[in-house]
């Protein structure tokens, strides 16, 4: 069995972050997103691997190489982002007999894609409160026997995460579909000829996350860091506390004073402390350092972050190489209390989270005491003046 996994897109909705590093390839707990898909193929019982790459595609060539946890790898290149059904038809010339494709920035329990490998055609279809954001399945005992794209008047609640089991000859069919109304090719016309010709079954999927906006980063690192066993393996100070499920990868160093409540991972080649606090679900990435008297919470450091001195980060995420100067203080709650906001494209878009904090992107610098506002996006390499207030985005 074959599975297909679509990395090629740009990711511009989790801009800045995906400035320098393709969407697939940003860090969810102890490995790039599209590993989990990965994971979950390879434990489905996949023989082979596609990628379908694209924007930075030498990062995914140079992580996963020719052979991933025992099953070979092929690469498929989309040279031009035109939708779904275009990246998977990039795939054709690999495909032998019927294949599974998976979204490769989607996170999706491993038990759901196990039973769409063995079963075809088959699609994954997870339950909603509000189905009307999505392509919606009409079902029949099990059966799918349509797909509408956000329904006014939704025919179920069950809608679409992007995981397909397609007979072989559908192969033909990725390449022998019109442009929708926006312009791009769309898989879900190549299911509605599949629904036509066998009978579909709806795959029951009990938890899956789109990841394609910052704060599904956020939320992707608490599912998967709570996932992980505590393992110590780096240098720990005698006097620091490490409480609960906490990593401190080979070659992490943790000074003393600091503490240390898990979930949290401490990749290697990071340095924490003295006398930090790390809390919630936070990842410290490889190389990335938290300074002296520094509280950093449910936040993701990429690799090369540093926040050295005497600074607070809640619920944020800070790319690569970003650097916050001495004193910088994040806001990660609004005074109302409502949902923090973040823009996304330049349109202002509630993040359904209570609490958060800032993005970063990559080499993004604070000078000393900052403030930086709830919800305040830093472009790549964007800068701030000693004592600034920052309420917008910079």
């Amino acid at each position: 069995m074959q599975a297909v996994i679509l990395a090629a897109g740009e990711g511009t909705r989790m801009r800045p972050l995906t400035d320098t590093v393709p969407k697939p390839m940003l860090p969810v707990a102890d490995r790039p997103l599209a590993a989990h898909t990965a994971d979950a193929a390879v434990a489905a019982g996949a023989e082979q691997l596609i990628f379908v790459i694209g924007y930075e595609g030498d990062r995914v060539r140079d992580y996963f190489g020719d052979e991933y946890r025992g099953v070979s790898i092929a690469y498929a290149t989309q040279e031009e982002q035109l939708g779904t059904a275009h990246a998977a038809a990039a795939a054709r010339e690999h495909l032998d007999g019927d294949f599974v494709v998976l979204n490769g920035d989607d996170l999706y329990d491993t038990a759901a894609v196990e039973t769409l490998f063995a079963e075809c055609p088959a699609v994954g279809a997870y339950e909603v409160d509000d189905p009307r954001p999505y392509g919606v399945f009409s079902v029949d005992g099990g059966r799918v026997t349509a797909v509408v794209e956000k329904p006014d008047d939704p025919p179920s609640n069950r809608v679409n995460v992007g995981a397909y089991h397609f007979p072989a000859e559908a192969a033909d069919w990725l390449a022998d579909v019109d442009r929708s109304e926006r312009g791009e090719y769309e898989i879900t016309d190549v299911l509605e000829r599949v629904i036509g010709a066998y009978d579909v079954r709806a795959v029951p999927v009990e938890r899956w996350l789109g990841v394609g906006r910052p704060w599904e980063l956020l939320a992707a690192n608490e599912w998967k860091l709570a996932d992980l066993d505590r393992r110590i393996e780096g240098d720990v100070h005698e006097q620091a506390e490490l409480r609960g499920p906490v990593i401190v990868e080979a070659g992490a160093v943790v000074d003393a004073g600091v503490v240390i409540e898990g979930p949290t991972l401490v990749c290697s080649g990071a340095e924490v402390g003295p006398n930090a606090y790390l809390r919630g679900a936070t990842l410290v990435g490889p190389d990335a350092h938290v300074g002296h008297g520094v509280e950093v919470k449910n936040t993701v450091l990429m690799a090369g972050a540093s926040v050295p001195h005497l600074s607070y980060v809640g619920d944020s995420v800070l790319g690569e190489s970003v650097n916050f100067g001495a004193g910088t203080q994040v806001a990660n709650l609004r005074h109302d209390e409502a949902e923090v906001k973040v823009t996304v494209k330049g349109e202002r878009v509630s993040t359904g989270r209570r609490k958060f904090g800032v993005v970063a992107g990559p080499g993004a610098k604070t000078a000393v005491n900052t403030s930086l506002n709830a919800g305040v996006v830093l472009s790549a390499g964007a800068t701030t003046t000693p004592g600034e207030s920052v309420t917008r985005d910079r």
